[in-house]
């Protein structure tokens, strides 16, 4: 690292080698990448919804919706990648810690005036970290599902608005996206 070179990183600073920890934890005090520690922490319940879009079509959306997709009944399907998805989070995200989930949903709204779906993914656990991964894993497999079922018919289909709706539970308290 040069002298001048200045890396920062979500309240972490790392300047000629020397470190500043704020609110910021996957970093030790060297700079290395870490797992957090959770093991002090208590157990709460612990929830978290997220939710995403995917635009497409006139045609494609009404391939979905009469179920007269080629490869079969796609929501179906992004349903349970979706729900898979959200019990591998620790494997795809490599600081995420693995969780016991109690439960993990996935709905769809289907949107008439834009060829849209939204996803929402509710994860629920009794844990001592909290599922906002796990929520955004399932929302982006789920919507991920549906764009490699639908190509062949709409490649021009995209995804926006992937967020954290909410989050309850734990020491930093309940989050409501607004």
């Amino acid at each position: 690292m040069s002298e001048l070179s200045c890396l920062y990183l979500s309240k972490l600073w790392i300047w000629k080698g020397k470190i500043e920890m704020g609110e910021f934890s996957h970093f030790n005090a060297s700079g290395d990448a870490i797992m957090v520690d959770v093991s002090g922490k208590s157990e709460t319940q612990r929830e978290a919804l997220a939710t995403g879009n995917i635009y497409m079509s006139r045609e494609c959306y009404q391939k979905i919706q009469k179920r007269d997709m080629s490869k079969g009944d796609v929501l179906g399907v992004a349903r349970i990648a979706g729900i898979m998805a959200t019990k591998q989070t620790s494997h795809l995200i490599p600081l995420c810690h693995n969780i016991n989930l109690t439960k993990a949903e996935i709905e769809f709204v289907m949107n008439d005036v834009t060829s849209s779906i939204t996803v929402h993914c509710r994860v629920k656990c009794q844990g001592k970290t909290g599922v906002e991964m796990e929520a955004l894993t399932g929302v982006h497999v789920a919507l991920l599902t549906i764009y490699d079922m639908c190509k062949a018919v709409d490649k021009r289909m995209h995804m926006e608005e992937i967020h954290l709706c909410q989050k309850k539970g734990g020491k930093s308290g309940d989050f409501t996206y607004a």
